[in-house]
């Protein structure tokens, strides 16, 4: 299976004590980065998020929201804590009794401190695992959105790939009669230019030059990078690297092509191929 480093998904789940919401959605990167949005109730479950999502993901950057919203019913059985409030009642004149000048707390002040509302903590026994199963439920989904995408971007590379192939089958037939051609044009003009110079020095010009523009390798060498390329996207995996590699290599055999090419039409094939190349360079930077 091949894995795109772009994914979303997202879940809910419906508890006595209110929902939980996660999220989950990546961009491409060179290495796996992890980052968490998290309400404070589940912050103790981030070691375990991070290592659930360490061992199915190899490269992106993946962010995580969860939140938890508490029940209708669990905020209308809200009632102050009536201690705390004489309390911080009683505090609060004997401190404006020793500095007047200072202000009062206000209802929002009070509303915000710590217990106010009672033993308003939630079940982290209950709490988290259960954070953890809808984890690992959204996480199914994210691989299977990555998975998807993947399969897509592995077509676009295949068809690039028999696109190139088809440039190199069009162009190989011809090339031999172009370098003939060209080496017979350039036979007279170092004829010409040399004079009376004999027909070995000018065989031996030739030649050199015969060797020079020799593109038999280059060719070869593109079907063997296009067959490892094939083979890297049928073995699946995390291939995004080794395919980025396979890339550099076969814009190299494309520049040599260019630069050794006498005939406008094997120019033309290695300016397309450089194109394709690109092109599939574009897509594998989303493979992982």
């Amino acid at each position: 299976m091949i894995y795109s480093m772009t994914g979303y998904a997202a879940r809910t789940l419906d508890l006595e004590c209110g929902a939980l919401q996660i999220e989950l959605k990546s961009v491409n990167s060179r290495y796996l980065d992890i980052q968490f949005r998290v309400c404070e109730e589940l912050r103790v479950a981030e070691p375990a998020l991070r290592e659930m999502f360490g061992a199915r993901l190899a490269r992106g950057k993946l962010e995580c929201r969860m939140g938890f919203s508490a029940s209708s019913a669990r905020a209308q059985a809200t009632v102050l804590n009536a201690d705390l409030l004489q309390r911080l009642k009683a505090f609060d004149a004997q401190v404006r009794g020793e500095l007047p000048d200072a202000a009062p707390l206000s209802v929002s002040d009070v509303l915000r401190w710590p217990g106010m509302f009672g033993d308003d903590s939630l079940d982290s026994a209950t709490l988290v695992p259960a954070a953890l199963a809808l984890a690992k439920e959204a996480l199914d989904d994210f691989t299977a959105s990555r998975a998807r995408e993947g399969e897509k971007l592995a077509a676009v590379i295949m068809e690039r790939v028999a696109r190139m192939r088809a440039l190199v089958r069009e162009v190989e037939p011809r090339i031999p009669a172009a370098q003939a051609a060209f080496q017979e044009k350039l036979k007279q003009r170092l004829a010409e230019a040399l004079g009376s110079a004999d027909d070995e020095r000018i065989r031996q010009e030739v030649a050199v030059f015969a060797v020079r523009i020799d593109v038999a390798e280059e060719l070869a060498r593109l079907s063997t990078h296009l067959d490892e390329v094939e083979r890297v996207l049928a073995a699946g995996g995390a291939c995004g690297k080794r395919l980025d590699f396979l890339m550099q290599e076969l814009n190299r055999e494309a520049n040599t092509l260019g630069s050794k090419s006498v005939v406008a039409e094997v120019s033309q094939t290695a300016m397309e191929l450089k194109l394709l190349i690109e092109q599939m360079r574009e897509q594998i930077q989303n493979l992982e």
